[in-house]
């Protein structure tokens, strides 16, 4: 029987995630200043992951190619998990490691920023796609878990919830994504946010 406290558990575990990820404000506001620096002079942002983490990389392009709080022009963002198509033709004749880069060597440039999210830090296309990024002058960001994985030394910056409970670094994930998004987009449009 699913009782109360089960509920609360819940809630006190992500509330001790958030509250942890304030010892890593200076970097949320780092990644923060590379999004809004990547969009001010022309760049893309690029988010990919896997499962959960795809579902992440869409929601956040679409905080920036639609709006967070501001109305304001949409902003070159893309989750590259959304198309289908390319991901079964590059999967079918490239392996899956391939899905994310060769989409990157195709769209990618120098001055974009990838944002590559993975909960374990380990996933084989999303590293294979940072490689990629690196190699074409892409700023590199990662959104990790656990320890960090593999992950945590290939990117320029790298947020790591520290828990190996996946559904709160995706919690943790979304939290500093919108933190970003939000503060790019002031950055960029010079406004503050409604709450303010």
């Amino acid at each position: 029987m699913i009782q109360k406290s089960d509920v609360e558990a819940r809630f006190n575990q992500a509330r001790k995630v958030q509250e942890s990820l304030l010892k890593d404000a200076d970097i949320i506001k780092r990644m923060s200043e590379i999004v809004a620096d990547g969009l001010r002079k022309g760049n893309k942002v690029l988010f990919f992951g896997n499962g959960g983490s795809a579902a992440d990389a869409q929601h956040l392009a679409c905080e920036l190619a639609g709006r967070f709080y501001l109305d304001r022009p949409s902003l070159p963002a893309l989750a590259l998990s959304v198309n289908t198509s390319s991901l079964t033709a590059i999967g079918n004749d490239f392996g899956f490691q391939k899905v994310f880069s060769r989409q990157i060597e195709g769209i990618g440039s120098a001055g974009d920023v990838a944002v590559a999210i993975s909960t374990s830090g380990n996933s084989p296309n999303v590293i294979e796609a940072v490689k990629t990024a690196k190699s074409m002058g892409i700023i590199t960001l990662g959104f990790t878990g656990q320890t960090g994985g593999e992950l945590k030394d290939l990117v320029d910056e790298c947020l790591i919830v520290a828990t190996d409970e996946t559904p709160r670094v995706q919690e943790g994930h979304i939290l500093a994504g919108h933190i970003i998004c939000e503060l790019a987009e002031r950055e960029l449009f010079g406004k503050a946010s409604p709450q303010e």
